[in-house]
Order: C-alpha cells, then sequence, then structure tokens
C-alpha cells in the first residue's frame, strides 16, 4: 500500500515531527493505521471534553522552556521525561533543540531549564554551537527577567567532565539570570542523578508558580520514549548471540568483529543511525588481579542497592573496574592521604594528570599509591557504576527481522608491564560464545538520520568501524528502493586485509545501490592516506553534490578523523565557492541537518 503524505511546510509539524511522522506512518499496517487513527482521534476528543491544552505542542506561551543540546539523544530523552514530569505538576512547559531555537527569543524567556551533553574535549555537541557561540558573544542579551537551572551529561573519565554544562551555568548567571537550582553533573550511569534533579527543579518550579498538580493536562506519550518493549537501558534484554564474525584478514594487526544478535521476542525497533548499548562483564583476570592488589579474598561482602553481594561478584558485572575517572581518583585519594596523589590532583599539576593516566588502569593506582587499611566497601564506592557500551548498528530491520549487527574491534594492548583489554569488546570477543546472551537496549539517536525524501543523495564519510552505521543505511537504501545517489568513503590500514565488509560494497556497487565509492589504506605505500585526503582530491564532485542537495554524513574517531574531515570539507567549499564563505556554509548545512556527525 502506498502511504501519500503532505511536503514539509504544508503540515503544522516541524522538520523532525515530520521525518518521525513519515517514517512511523510508512512503517504501520492498514491494521496498524487504523489503530493509530482511532487512537489520536480519541487523545483529540478527550483532549476537547476537558478543555485541557495538550502540553507537547510548541505553538503558544508556555511557563517554561527545557532547551537541550543533544549528540546521540541523551540529553533529548531527559529533556523529554522532564517536559512529562512538568506536565504531570501543571506545569506549561515546551521543549526545544538548541539547533532549532531562534536566538533573539532568549531574552524573553521566563523559565529556562538547560540540558547539554559535552562532546569531545570539552566541545559543545553539534546543534548546541551556535547557541553556545551565541551566549558568548557581545550580542547576547540581559536576562535580568530569566529564572534557570542546568542539567549537564558527560564522561568522567574525560578530562573536561560536563564543560558545557558548567559554562551554561556560569554564562546564564554573569547575563544576570537568577539559578533556582544547583546545576547537577551527570556521568555516564545518569538515570537517578538526572531524576533527582528534574524532581528538584520542578518542585522549586511548582512551588514559585503555586500550581496545582490535578490542574495538568492531557500529555501525550513521547514519541522517542515510547515502545512496545518492555526492555530499555534500565532492563536491557538478553539477546542471543547468532553469529560473530571476524573481518579482517590473515596478517591483519586489528580484530574486527561483526556481531549479529537476536532481538526475537523483545519488542525491540530501531532506525538506521541509531546505536545498541551492552552491558559487559569485566574479565575474571583483571578482577582476579585487582582482588590480589587490593589484598582481597573477593568473598567479603559488601552493600550494593541495599543489599549484601560479595566482592567477587560486585567487581564482576556492576562497577567500573578498569578507567580511572578523576572523581574516583580524588575519593581514593582522601582515603590514601598521600602527598604525592594530592600533587597529582592538583589544579596546576593537569599535564602531569594526563600523563599519568595515558595507559594506567585502577589497578596501577592502586599499586603506585597504596591505602593499607582500605576496607572493600570504602573502595567500592570509590568507582562508579559498570556504564553500557555504545555501538552504531550496522544493519537495517526492515533487512534483518528481529536482529541487530554491530561492527566492534577487539581492544587489546601492553602498557607499563601489563596486558590490557577492551572491558566490551574482548567481552564479545572472547567470552560470549554462540548462543550466549548479550544484555542489550536501544539507544535511539535522531541527530544522525537518513534524508526522509529516499531520492536526496547521501555522501558517507566512514574509515575503520566507522563504517557500521552506512553499512546499516545502505541495506535501509535499498529496502525501501531509495533512488537518491550514494557515495561511501572508506579508510583503513590495507586493502588485502583490512577492506571491511568488502564483497557486500562491491556487490552494492553492482546493483547501482552504491553509486560510488572511494577507499584509502594508509599503509600501502611510503606517504599515508586518508580518507580526508580522498575527499580533497574529489572536492569538486563533493561539492557539486551538496550544491544538488546532498547530506554528509561523518561516523568514526571524534579526536583526530572528524577534525580532519572536518577542515577538509572548509577547504574544499572555500575552494569552490570562494575563501570566506566556507564557516556560513558548512553552518548552513548542520542547521539543515545536511551535515551529521556521529563521533567518539
Amino acid at each position: 500500500m502506498q502511504t501519500l503524505f503532505p511536503e514539509p511546510g504544508q503540515t503544522p509539524l516541524n522538520d523532525d515531527q515530520h521525518r518521525f511522522f513519515q517514517h512511523f506512518i510508512a512503517s504501520l499496517s492498514p491494521e496498524q493505521l487504523a489503530w493509530a487513527g482511532g487512537y489520536l482521534a480519541g487523545l483529540v476528543s478527550a483532549n476537547s471534553l476537558h478543555s485541557a491544552p495538550v502540553p507537547c505542542i510548541s505553538e503558544g506561551i508556555a511557563e517554561i522552556t527545557i532547551l537541550v543540546g543533544s549528540q546521540t539523544g541523551n540529553s533529548e530523552a531527559l529533556a523529554e521525561q522532564t517536559h512529562q514530569l512538568a506536565g504531570s505538576r501543571g506545569l506549561r512547559a515546551v521543549v526545544k533543540k538548541m539547533g532549532d531555537y531562534k536566538l533573539p527569543q532568549l531574552k524573553s524567556e521566563k523559565n529556562l531549564l538547560v540540558i547539554v551533553s559535552t562532546h569531545g574535549e570539552g566541545d559543545p555537541p553539534d546543534n548546541a554551537k551556535a547557541m553556545y557561540e551565541y551566549l558568548f558573544s557581545k550580542r547576547a542579551p540581559s536576562l535580568k527577567q530569566t529564572h534557570f537551572a542546568v542539567l549537564g551529561l558527560g564522561d568522567s573519565s574525560y578530562e573536561f567532565f560536563c564543560k558545557m554544562g558548567v559554562d551554561f551555568d556560569r554564562r546564564l548567571e554573569e547575563l544576570g539570570a537568577t539559578r533556582i537550582y544547583q546545576r547537577v553533573d551527570c556521568d555516564v550511569d545518569y538515570e537517578s542523578t538526572a531524576e533527582a534533579w528534574m524532581d528538584g527543579v520542578l518542585n522549586e518550579l511548582a512551588t514559585q508558580m503555586d500550581t496545582n498538580p490535578s490542574s495538568a493536562g492531557l500529555s501525550l506519550p513521547s514519541f522517542t520514549a515510547s515502545t512496545s518493549s518492555t526492555y530499555s537501558r534500565k532492563n536491557p534484554f538478553p539477546a542471543v548471540l547468532l553469529e560473530k564474525i571476524i573481518l579482517n584478514g590473515r596478517g591483519s594487526c586489528k580484530e574486527t568483529h561483526h556481531v549479529e544478535l537476536s532481538l526475537e521476542g523483545s519488542g525491540l525497533s530501531y532506525e538506521p543511525g541509531d546505536a545498541v548499548g551492552i552491558y559487559p562483564a569485566n574479565a575474571p583476570e583483571i578482577v582476579d588481579d585487582l582482588l590480589q592488589a587490593l589484598h582481597f579474598k573477593g568473598k567479603e561482602q559488601v552493600s550494593l542497592a541495599g543489599k549484601n553481594v560479595t566482592l567477587h561478584d560486585v567487581f564482576f558485572s556492576h562497577y567500573e573496574i578498569t578507567t580511572i575517572t578523576r572523581p574516583m581518583m580524588q575519593k581514593y585519594s582522601t582515603l590514601a592521604k598521600n602527598s604525592q596523589l594530592e600533587q597529582l590532583l592538583n589544579d596546576n599539576s593537569k599535564k602531569q594528570l594526563s600523563d599519568y593516566l595515558y595507559g594506567r588502569e585502577i589497578i596501577d593506582l592502586i599499586a603506585d599509591f597504596p591505602c593499607p587499611h582500605l576496607s572493600p566497601q570504602e573502595f567500592v564506592e570509590c568507582l562508579r557504576k559498570l556504564p553500557p557500551r555504545l555501538y552504531s548498528i550496522a544493519s537495517s530491520l526492515k533487512q534483518h527481522p528481529n536482529e541487530v549487527h554491530i561492527t566492534a574491534v577487539a581492544v587489546r594492548y601492553h602498557s607499563y608491564g601489563r596486558a590490557r583489554k577492551g572491558v566490551c569488546s574482548t567481552f564479545l570477543a572472547d567470552r560470549v560464545a554462540e548462543d550466549g546472551t548479550v544484555p542489550v537496549y536501544i539507544d535511539h539517536n535522531n541527530n544522525f538520520k537518513l534524508p526522509a525524501d529516499p531520492s536526496t543523495p547521501i555522501i558517507m564519510i566512514g574509515p575503520g568501524t566507522g563504517i557500521a552505521p552506512f553499512r546499516a543505511f545502505i541495506e535501509e537504501r535499498e529496502a525501501v528502493g531509495a533512488t537518491g545517489k550514494s557515495w561511501l568513503f572508506f579508510g583503513d590500514q590495507h586493502f588485502m586485509t583490512d577492506f571491511l565488509y568488502q564483497a557486500e560494497w562491491l556487490q552494492y556497487l553492482k546493483s547501482g545501490v552504491l553509486t560510488r565509492m572511494n577507499v584509502a589504506f594508509s599503509r600501502d605505500q611510503e606517504q599515508k592516506v586518508y580518507v580526508q585526503h580522498l575527499m580533497t582530491e574529489h572536492g569538486r564532485e563533493l561539492y557539486a553534490w551538496l550544491q544538488e542537495g546532498a547530506h554528509l554524513y561523518v561516523c568514526g574517531d571524534e579526536k583526530r578523523m572528524a577534525h580532519d574531515v572536518h577542515a577538509a570539507l572548509l577547504k574544499i567549499v572555500a575552494s569552490e565557492a570562494g575563501l570566506g564563505r566556507e564557516e556560513e556554509y558548512v553552518a548552513a548545512l548542520q542547521r539543515e541537518k545536511r551535515y551529521q556527525r556521529d563521533v567518539y
């Protein structure tokens, strides 16, 4: 059945809502369409009977603006959760993405809740850059009439933990806004911390506005959070391992695994561009080595969420026992009372601390700065919860019903006399056998999506395992019969051993699903060649594709590759469109969601 759908601008939906609704409608059977129509009609009817506005609608004046800056979608999910909680307490709120926000409107905000993640080495998310630059510019308005609170998301294993939350919080105060609730910085296990912030902030706002929770309007379910599945980040699904294949050829120094997992019976669904979250367990030998270094036996009882659990079990499946974070070091330093460790944590010793952390793990910290009278419970309270690891999904659900595929490099290296291994990558590579299970959930990413119009050209840049989402993109485009051109840039070390999914790409080129592919194998010649070099080499054609309306996607390493690719893009635009225009041109691509990145 073909469903005709109005063009953008012909409905009251914004671009994101239009794209979501079009995909949603296209995925329904006739019976499901009939049910959805009746359900929505019932909501409208109920809304009319109760004479209450629907809080999800962004038009008109809201009492609270929830401003969200997100790279992968976690901040957006928390913003939607805050929005729903506000509605349940009789507060009119609206969620606005920083990338879509009209900057002059800021001076009119009365109550502003900012939820923002920190990306890379202390950078704003791509969709928050314009807002961040505006706030710190001379054009930033006085905000003396504004009340605000900030929730920051980050990863404490990075030096600039939650820097965006810190910066937004400080700058809003500098502009005259009144803080109504202390900023909260969330680590990778953010749920309980974020929920406590929501509760505190909304209680404060409800008190100030003298609202009655019973006056709340009818709330529509969240499109981003709603699902027919009972499985989630808090309740992962035990996915059965169907198949595991090493993609590298003999002689490669890399070990890249293609992993296929069953979602049968989970009710979970995803779109290309989403990620799968995996909860690993720590390697038994790493657990044993840490217990030995601490002079513990592992049978000791410690308290975990009000229950007594053995120290061995806590180390194995509940806590991060390898990565050193600054908060972990600070807690341990308080117990160790070691002057050298305290000096290392001094604000004037940032370079020394960075040098120390490189290549070291928690077991090294214990060996270098022993704490003889440390109790098991004290040490556990220094640690953070074992976070899930996110992998870009490498499959289309249309092509592989009830399955999800990922592409993962097994991380193994030596440093300071010890063998090291990636927690999740070697969990998958070494310790999950066929028919074994892996705890998973789907992490939706609305900021890395195919164009709604399948005739739109796409350019994909994904070296190494950055190729994963583009395998999903091409599978999806084949499944829906997309007519738009597609161009893939891929790079790795050696053609003979590291051309990931080579047979599939050649077949897609032959069938025409993939229009063009350029590859760079950096170690196959004396002069190293990377994907950014290929971009520059074919700059005129790449710019022509962009002028035709192509969407450009980048996936992979953030620290070097993504920066080099961005620089190459600016260079191409400057060459083709004229020097001085490149920054605004690329910024416009980002605003129009035609330049999207999934980098880590």
